[in-house]
């Protein structure tokens, strides 16, 4: 499928609707499950890496944040939060669905959101995932998932469990994650990738994996302040699927960010009045400066 052009979170870019990608990675780069259970990755988008939209519903979104119960640390649900409160200044109706880890998931929601969690906590919410389905059938139709720490190495092929073993991951994006040896812990600020149009990242991080990106996935940002993904990276991305090391919340503290993926769910968004936007600047602008004055 051809990528079209890119839109970023200030809605320039022209509308389109595209087919369902029949593979995780909505852009094309990852071919999926082979019959043997072994992830394929192909080479990375060399364009945008941002996919084609699906036509939604007309004037609502659905928001499921995924299991609360097990991945909810820091403040995590605030990014719940802050996209409904986003889209509906602007006229959105949305619909928020909290999913415990003893339900399943639903699979017709617009945008999954997954938290932080300690090590036991995220090794359960894997092997749930793994056998409930959900999250692989939303990639594979190109919903937009937005992972966080535990969340985001999860939705990779591995991560390191609690005693540094490694831990089948969900293999949503081509990421793998073992354990550091040391903890990344305090403020962070990254820039991000030019081809998403989002302002520079603040957030705080805790965690003690280091994450290498593959071949299928682009690093989100690049790190000035703080460990991020350990080897001057932070988060990454592929399609719409996007993970992140940032606490904070990271969408309450980088509204640019939840911008872009209401964006990729909903299409071109209009701007909000600027006394809409008057906490947010004001909350950007007092973390970036404390965290260059230290």
């Amino acid at each position: 499928m051809t990528t079209p052009p890119a839109a970023g979170p200030n809605g320039t870019s022209p509308d389109w609707a595209a087919d369902p990608p029949t593979a995780p990675f909505a852009n094309g780069s990852y071919t999926g499950l082979h019959s043997s259970g072994q992830q394929s990755f192909g080479q990375p988008d060399t364009g945008t890496g941002r996919p084609g939209r699906r036509r939604r519903r007309a004037g609502s979104l659905r928001l499921v944040w995924v299991y609360p119960d097990l991945l909810s640390t820091y403040g995590d649900r605030g990014n719940l939060l802050v996209l409904k409160r986003r889209a509906r200044l602007r006229g959105i109706e949305v619909e928020c669905i909290e999913v415990n880890a003893d339900e399943q998931i639903p699979r017709s929601g617009d945008i999954y959101l997954l938290g932080g969690g300690e090590d036991l906590p995220q090794i359960l919410a894997a092997r749930r995932l793994q056998a409930d389905g959900g999250l692989t059938e939303v990639a594979a139709r190109g919903g937009v998932i937005f992972a966080v720490c535990a969340g985001y190495q999860l939705v990779g092929t591995e991560f390191g469990g609690a005693e540094g073993e490694p831990v089948a991951g969900l293999g949503l994006i081509d990421i793998s994650s073992g354990r550091g040896e040391r903890r990344g812990v305090g403020e962070i600020v990254a820039d991000v990738d030019p081809e998403l149009g989002v302002p520079q990242l603040t957030g705080f991080e805790n965690h003690q994996g280091m994450t290498r990106i593959g071949p299928g996935a682009r690093p989100l940002a690049r790190v000035s302040i703080g460990v991020g993904n350990g080897d001057g990276t932070e988060g990454a991305y592929a399609g719409r699927i996007l993970g992140t090391y940032l606490h904070g919340p990271a969408l309450v503290r980088n509204p640019g960010l939840a911008d872009l993926l209401l964006t990729w769910a909903a299409g071109p968004l209009p701007p909000l009045p600027a006394e809409s936007e008057d906490w947010a600047r004001q909350l950007r602008s007092e973390r970036l400066a404390a965290v260059l004055a230290g």
